[in-house]
């Protein structure tokens, strides 16, 4: 029978990257997104089919994932084999502005999922999108067991989301597992997060439509892997005999610096030449160094990833540069 699994956050860079793993597997997949006047679904317009045609695997319903009663009602209808929740307001500097309505998408959101989870009983697989920055302060390189020292309102309620859900698994015997993740881009993050903002910026500099970047801390190391290998992760987790939690990464730690120095290097470029810093992208506490330990996820899930630091940073440049051609051609046709 064909599985059948509900994506929350499925127009953000991890839902969509599992949304097309997840029909290339033959599921039915089922995105909840919010309602608003403009389109926000960029990322998945290539998978998606119209509802009436037969063909159609990927479909979308409104929601929010705090408010309580429409969720429950969703994942009543859908009736879901997989739930992976991805829904967030995942910017960290971010968090410090909107601490409330982060924590009320991240905790709350998680709190009202389970519930559901628990109400409707069955065999319903949950996965929870962990994140490295629960870790904070600790010291690298951190695991399962590593004590959480979260420094940013969005780690507090990852760490609140993880604890719930470890706590739904044990109290009510629900298949839950907590993906902790370390930073993965790829051509589909967001704008605003650190590597894609230093690949648009340094290919749009690279064709002469923008002459600055400016950033924050430089210093900050992280262990950045590929978006599509870890979304294999999330799947993998919920195959198992067993719910569990596990870490997701590399093992390699780099500054920012490093990838700035890789990127504007691909191009030819010097980033000093380009870069000024800006203490408005300070955080108020910052989280000087993660670098994960994946063994777990290597021996029980057979998971690896398959791009290295170096081959993410050309991919990243190779899609910006594209889109940063089109649109100084766009913009050399609107002067004609």
């Amino acid at each position: 029978m064909t599985k059948r699994a509900l994506i929350t956050g499925v127009t953000g860079q991890d839902g969509s990257y599992l949304a097309e793993l997840l029909l290339e597997k033959g599921y039915e997949v089922h995105g909840i997104i919010r309602r608003s006047s403009s389109f926000n679904t960029g990322r998945i317009n290539h998978l998606y089919v119209d509802p009436h045609e037969a063909a159609a695997r990927l479909l979308l319903h409104y929601g929010d994932v705090t408010d309580a009663g429409p969720i429950q009602g969703l994942v009543a209808e859908i009736k879901p084999d997989e739930i992976y929740n991805l829904a967030a307001q995942s910017h960290v500097r971010v968090s410090f502005d909107q601490p409330s309505y982060t924590a009320e998408v991240i905790a709350l959101g998680t709190a009202n999922l389970l519930e559901a989870v628990r109400r409707i009983g069955g065999a319903i697989r949950f996965y929870q999108a962990g994140s490295s920055e629960m870790f904070g302060i600790a010291e690298p390189p951190q695991n399962e067991t590593t004590a959480f020292r979260p420094r940013s309102p969005y780690a507090c309620a990852k760490v609140f989301a993880h604890h719930l859900t470890a706590n739904y698994r044990e109290a009510y015997g629900i298949f839950a597992c907590n993906g902790i993740l370390f930073n993965h881009e790829s051509p589909r993050r967001g704008e605003t997060f650190v590597t894609r903002k230093i690949t648009r910026a340094a290919t749009r500099i690279s064709v002469g439509l923008q002459k600055n970047l400016y950033l924050g801390n430089l210093a900050a190391r992280r262990d950045w892997g590929y978006a599509p290998d870890y979304v294999r992760a999330m799947w993998l987790m919920l195959q198992q005999d067993r719910p569990d939690d596990y870490v997701v990464a590399t093992g390699e730690s780099h500054s920012v610096q490093e990838f700035l120095g890789k990127v504007f290097g691909l191009l030819g470029l010097d980033w000093r030449n380009y870069v000024q810093i800006d203490p408005r992208y300070f955080r108020p506490t910052e989280v000087d160094a993660l670098q994960g330990d994946a063994t777990k996820a290597r021996e029980k899930l057979g998971w690896e990833p398959t791009v290295t630091f170096d081959q993410l940073a050309e991919i990243m440049v190779r899609e910006d540069l594209h889109l940063a051609r089109e649109e100084l051609a766009a913009a050399q046709v609107r002067r004609t």
